[in-house]
């Protein structure tokens, strides 16, 4: 990552703002736009031919952001684009003019001031929490447990609908992330150690959990301009291999997609995803810090206008 550091930032948040010039910016942006396309670029593909992915479609229909979005650069707040290179950010949500450039503005801060309280309040709960790693990826399991209907539709079971219940069956489901629970089956649902709700969220979210830490890019895209765009990218790289863990250890045989399934069904195979998931948890610990201050900041900058610092 390339932009600003926490003490540059927490420097910013007191005395206003910190102004780039041109090269400086646009060296980033092109540089952002070039990992971004290499990244995109096998959906690109796959989008032209017409052909669907039962794993990757899942980072662009789920989540919000399209690919054209991903790959325009943004600064984060705070920082004011100089140089005439920056008026065409003025046509772009949340920018407004400065004296010396163009920077996301007060007032959309202020709009989006409920969901950077919510994300904080969510990354610190989150992350003040031991990882929980015994929940060994039955979730996608339970969202066809005793059920017909299969989520991937031309991908089957491994184990087929008797074996796949069996699995649900043999284990207790442990799953702490309320976006994944409610996709349970209505005879799953009961067989969770708690029964999540959206109200209950922030008091069950914990850092071993693989959605949670997918979902670390979709707290990014909620907040667009006010964070800047390598960290946005840092986080959808790291969900993509949380997305792969995922699905690996899913019901589903995906060996014609070159994924090796991970067999949770046996002791090796649990362990093996548990490795995986506490290897995912702690590169995304670092990712939910670096967020975490971010929103913080954002709240000091919210709260220091309103001062009047």
């Amino acid at each position: 990552m390339t932009g600003p550091t926490v003490s540059e930032l927490l420097t910013d948040a007191a005395t206003g703002i910190r102004a780039v010039p041109e090269a400086q910016w646009t060296a980033r942006a092109d540089a952002h736009r070039e990992r971004a396309e290499a990244f995109l670029a096998p959906h690109r593909r796959r989008a032209a031919a017409g052909e669907s992915h039962p794993v990757w479609d899942f980072l662009f229909t789920y989540y919000s952001l399209r690919p054209r979005h991903l790959t325009r650069w943004h600064p984060g707040y705070g920082v004011v684009l100089a140089g005439a290179g920056a008026r065409d950010y003025l046509g772009r949500t949340g920018y407004t003019r400065h004296t010396e450039g163009v920077t996301v503005g007060l007032d959309y801060l202020r709009g989006r001031q409920h969901a950077v309280r919510f994300i904080a309040d969510l990354l610190a709960a989150t992350q003040d929490r031991p990882a929980v790693l015994n929940c060994f990826g039955l979730h996608e399991w339970a969202m066809v447990y005793r059920s017909s209907d299969i989520r991937h539709d031309g991908v089957p079971l491994r184990l087929g609908v008797a074996g796949t219940d069996a699995v649900v069956e043999s284990m207790p489901l442990r799953c702490t992330h309320f976006d994944a629970f409610r996709f349970f089956t209505d005879a799953a649902a009961p067989r969770n150690a708690v029964a999540l709700t959206r109200d209950t969220q922030i008091a069950h979210e914990q850092p071993g959990c693989v959605h949670a830490t997918m979902d670390l890019y979709k707290w990014c895209a909620k907040l667009g301009p006010l964070v800047e765009a390598e960290l946005l990218l840092d986080c959808l790289e790291l969900a993509a291999d949380a997305r792969e863990l995922d699905m690996r250890a899913s019901p589903y045989d995906l060996t014609g997609y070159g994924l090796t399934p991970i067999r949770i069904e046996d002791a090796t195979g649990r362990a093996e995803y548990v490795r995986c998931q506490r290897g995912l948890s702690l590169r995304a610990a670092l990712l939910r810090s670096m967020l975490r201050d971010r929103c913080d900041l954002l709240l000091m900058a919210d709260a220091a206008d309103d001062a009047g610092y």
